[in-house]
C-alpha cells in the first residue's frame, strides 16, 4: 500500500484559474479573421504546453498565413486587458485553504511565463501567498515543457520532495503525461469540453474541484 502524499502541486490555468475561457476568447478573435474556428479539436492539444509549442501546433493545423511568433504578440496585446479578469475556479480556494490548515506544502507549476502570471494573479496575490513555490515555464530550470517531467522535478526539489511524495492536479494530458513521466501520482480535472478517455493515466477524476475531498486527493 503506497503512502499518502505530503505535497501537492497545482496547474494553474483551468484547475486554479477560469482562464481557458479567455484563452478562447482571444485565440478565435485572431483566427477567426482568418474564417478559422478555434474549438476542442484545437485546443484540446495546445493546452498545458509552453506558449511557442502551443503556437506552432496552431498556425500549422489551421494554416493559418501568419507566423506563431505574429500569433503570440497579437494574442500578448488581447490577454493585458482579459487576464485581468480571470476567475477562481469552483472549489480552488477552498481546497487550498483545507490543504493549508493540515499543514500540506502546496506548490503552483504552470507553463505560463512569469509576465503572464502576474497578469493571471493580480486580483489574487493574497491566495497565491499560500503556495510554498512557484514555478513557471520561464524559469530556467525548466529546460522542456509538459509533456516532459521538467517543471514538476524543478517543483519536487523546490519543495523538498520525493516525487513519490507528490500528488499533481492537472486539467490537461500534457500536464498528467508530464506528472507521471516525473513519478508522480495525477487528480485529472478535465474541462467538460475534453474528451475523458485522453485521461486514462489518473489516479482519480473529479469534474470540480469543489467534488474533491482532502483525504481523497492525498490518498
Amino acid at each position: 500500500m503506497r503512502r499518502r502524499a505530503t505535497h501537492v502541486i497545482f496547474d494553474m490555468d483551468g484547475v486554479l484559474l477560469d482562464t481557458e475561457g479567455l484563452y478562447t476568447q482571444a485565440t478565435q478573435q485572431i483566427v477567426g479573421r482568418y474564417g478559422k474556428t478555434y474549438d476542442w479539436s484545437i485546443k484540446g492539444n495546445m493546452i498545458g504546453r509552453p506558449a511557442m509549442d502551443s503556437a506552432r501546433y496552431l498556425v500549422d493545423a489551421l494554416a493559418l498565413p501568419i507566423s506563431p511568433e505574429s500569433y503570440l504578440e497579437e494574442r500578448a496585446v488581447l490577454f493585458e486587458e482579459l487576464m485581468p479578469t480571470a476567475a477562481e475556479m469552483p472549489g480552488a480556494r477552498a481546497l487550498t485553504t483545507a490543504l493549508a490548515a493540515r499543514g500540506i506544502a502546496m506548490a503552483v507549476a504552470s507553463s505560463s511565463s512569469r509576465v503572464m502570471f502576474e497578469l493571471k494573479t493580480i486580483r489574487h496575490r493574497d491566495w497565491f501567498a499560500c503556495f510554498a513555490a512557484i514555478v513557471l515555464g520561464d524559469d530556467p530550470r525548466v529546460r522542456r515543457g509538459k509533456p516532459a517531467p521538467d517543471i514538476f522535478l524543478v517543483t519536487a526539489e523546490a519543495l523538498g520532495a520525493t516525487p513519490a511524495d507528490c500528488v499533481v492536479v492537472e486539467d490537461a494530458p500534457a500536464g498528467l503525461q508530464a506528472a507521471r513521466a516525473a513519478g508522480m501520482r495525477v487528480v485529472a480535472v478535465p474541462d467538460p469540453g475534453m474528451d475523458h478517455a485522453r485521461f486514462g493515466g489518473a489516479d482519480l477524476m473529479v469534474a470540480s474541484l469543489a467534488d474533491l475531498e482532502v483525504d481523497a486527493l492525498l490518498a
